[in-house]
C-alpha cells in the first residue's frame, strides 16, 4: 500500500470517529436536557399548592391563651403553600412570635399534614407591672389575663429578673411558714428591697442580709400585733433594730 493511501484511509477513520464523538455529544445533550425537563416538572409538581396541597394541620400541648383563631392568623400565608414548599422553620417562627407561646415544634407528615406541638408560657408573676416573668425567670410581653390577677407583683432593672424570682420564692417560703404571704417584692437600680406582704405591710429591706432581716420581722410581729393599731411599714434596715409606721399615724400625717 502506498503512502498516499495509507494517509487517506488514516483520514477515513479519524472522520468516523469525530463521528461518532460527535453522536456521543449529542445524545449525552439530549439526556442532560431530559433530566433538567423532569427535574424543572418534577420542581413544579412539589411546590403546586394545587398538586400536593397541605390538607390537615394537628396541633396538641396545653393551651390556655392561645386560640384556634391566633394560631389560624399566624399562619395563614404560609399554609397556602404545597406540602414540600411550606417551611416548617418559618411556620415555627411564626408560632414562636405569638405572645403566649413558649416554644413550638413542627413536622410534616406525609402525604398532607404538618404536626405541631406547642408549648406555652407558665407565667409565675406580673413584671414591672406590664410584663410577665415565667417559671424560668425570663421576661416577656403578653395581653393582661384577668384570671392571672392574682399572681404577685415583682419589679426591678430587667437584668436581674431571674434574682428576683429567686429572691421571691425564698422570702415567700419563710414568711408562708410563719403565717405570711408576700404579695410583691421589688428591687431599685441601687439594689435595695421592699417586700409589700398580702395584708398590706411594707417591709424595706436594703441591699443586704434580706433573709435575715425577714427573720427579725416575724420574730418581733407577735409584739407589734399586740398594739391597737394596724403595721403600715417597717423598715429593717438597721443592723440590729427596726422603724415601725403605723397606719393611723399615716392617715394623720396626710
Amino acid at each position: 500500500m502506498s503512502l498516499r493511501q495509507k494517509l487517506q484511509q488514516g483520514r477515513q477513520k479519524l472522520s468516523r470517529l469525530d463521528w461518532y464523538f460527535c453522536l456521543g455529544v449529542m445524545f449525552l445533550l439530549m439526556v442532560l436536557a431530559g433530566l433538567f425537563s423532569a427535574g424543572w416538572k418534577l420542581h413544579q409538581v412539589l411546590n403546586d399548592a394545587n398538586a400536593l396541597p397541605l390538607e390537615a394541620v394537628a396541633i396538641s400541648g396545653e393551651r390556655a391563651f392561645t386560640s384556634d383563631k391566633d394560631i389560624q392568623l399566624a399562619l395563614q400565608n404560609l399554609l397556602k403553600r404545597s406540602f414540600f414548599s411550606a417551611d416548617v422553620t418559618e411556620v415555627q417562627q411564626a408560632l414562636e412570635a405569638l405572645p403566649w407561646v413558649y416554644r413550638a415544634s413542627v413536622r410534616r407528615e406525609w402525604p398532607d399534614k404538618l404536626k405541631i406541638y406547642l408549648q406555652e408560657q407558665q407565667p409565675v408573676a406580673h413584671w414591672n407591672k406590664t410584663q410577665w416573668l415565667n417559671v424560668h425567670g425570663e421576661i416577656f410581653a403578653a395581653p393582661q389575663e384577668p384570671s392571672l390577677q392574682g399572681l404577685p407583683d415583682l419589679a426591678g432593672p430587667t437584668d436581674m429578673a431571674q434574682a428576683v424570682l429567686k429572691s421571691y420564692r425564698q422570702i415567700d417560703e419563710l414568711l408562708k411558714i410563719n403565717g405570711f404571704s408576700l404579695a410583691s417584692l421589688s428591687v431599685s437600680p441601687r439594689h435595695a428591697w421592699v417586700a409589700s406582704l398580702s395584708d398590706g405591710i411594707v417591709l424595706e429591706l436594703g441591699r443586704e442580709d434580706r433573709m435575715a432581716r425577714i427573720q427579725r420581722f416575724i420574730y418581733v410581729y407577735p409584739l407589734l400585733a399586740k398594739e391597737k393599731k394596724h403595721v403600715a411599714s417597717v423598715d429593717l434596715r438597721y443592723d440590729t433594730g427596726l422603724a415601725v409606721g403605723w397606719e393611723q399615724a399615716q392617715k394623720e400625717s396626710r
